[in-house]
């Protein structure tokens, strides 16, 4: 009977929910799914990391390749992330070029980074003029059960902990780089930026950390980042209904707890694999 209700009258469902400050998974409406971490689980790039919340499953891998730095930033490397969202992770997506969902989470990444400076682009500055690293930061979904943007950064901020760049040094007679893959250091991270989604459902009720079913019955949806100085680094939300500057505040100091569970998550896994096994 339940089952049948769901599916015929999936708002009708949710609402008997949320009548009752629940949600059908159990929750309740401020409550985060369990979060899990994994890092270094791709041999072959430079730093990765893997991130489940609830069902949806991320995974980040930093690659570091040389190139030339911008012409208008002679002292800049660069940071290119990428949000892949390929049918395996869910029936939602098809196969092909990235769809509308899947570039702006990518953009949605870059703006972070460079909104956080999670990154200073100078440290990624080799030679200035001739040679910086260029950081591929390639974000695969695996299994979508919403929150995608939550996910997305996790999985990039402890990947890029967790990654080691060879050491580069220029010959000065042959101006080739030579790279020493035996000596590698590990990347100069200068902020933390987490997110915390959240939906509003009716136009009134917030919820964190929405399933897919949520998102597909929310009224707006809004992902609030901040770092480990309580600052605001992005705030996204893609139309729907508006929020008071009551709820706006609520979400960002729901953020900023969600922030302090996150960055010790990342600290203990990152800690725990550098403890000899």
């Amino acid at each position: 009977m339940a089952a049948g209700f769901k599916t015929a009258e999936p708002l009708e469902y949710h609402r008997s929910f949320l009548k009752e400050n629940c949600r059908p998974d159990g929750r309740e409406l401020g409550e985060f799914r369990t979060t899990t971490l994994n890092i270094g689980s791709i041999s072959t790039a430079d730093g990765s990391a893997l991130v489940k919340i609830g069902n949806t499953t991320v995974m980040c891998g930093i690659k570091g390749e040389l190139a030339n730095p911008p012409v208008d930033a002679p002292n800049k490397g660069y940071i290119v992330p990428n949000v892949d969202l390929p049918p395996l992770c869910s029936s939602r997506f098809r196969p092909g070029p990235p769809g509308e969902q899947a570039q702006a989470a990518s953009q949605f990444i870059a703006d972070v980074i460079e909104g956080s400076a999670v990154i200073q682009k100078e440290d990624l500055c080799i030679v200035k003029g001739k040679l910086c690293w260029v950081l591929y930061c390639d974000i695969m979904c695996l299994d979508y059960d919403g929150n995608l943007l939550d996910a997305c950064l996790i999985a990039l901020l402890a990947a890029l902990k967790n990654a080691r760049l060879p050491e580069v040094t220029v010959n000065k007679e042959t101006e080739v780089p030579e790279v020493n893959l035996e000596n590698r250091r590990s990347l100069n991270i200068h902020k933390h930026p987490v997110g915390a989604s959240f939906i509003v459902f009716d136009d009134s009720i917030m919820i964190v950390d929405p399933t897919a079913e949520e998102e597909s019955l929310s009224t707006a949806t809004i992902t609030v980042v901040t770092d480990e100085e309580e600052r605001l680094c992005a705030l996204h939300k893609p139309g729907g209904t508006s929020l008071s500057g009551e709820k706006l505040q609520d979400c960002i100091s729901r953020a900023t707890t969600r922030h302090r569970e996150v960055h010790k998550l990342i600290d203990k896994v990152i800690q725990s694999a550098k403890t000899p096994k």
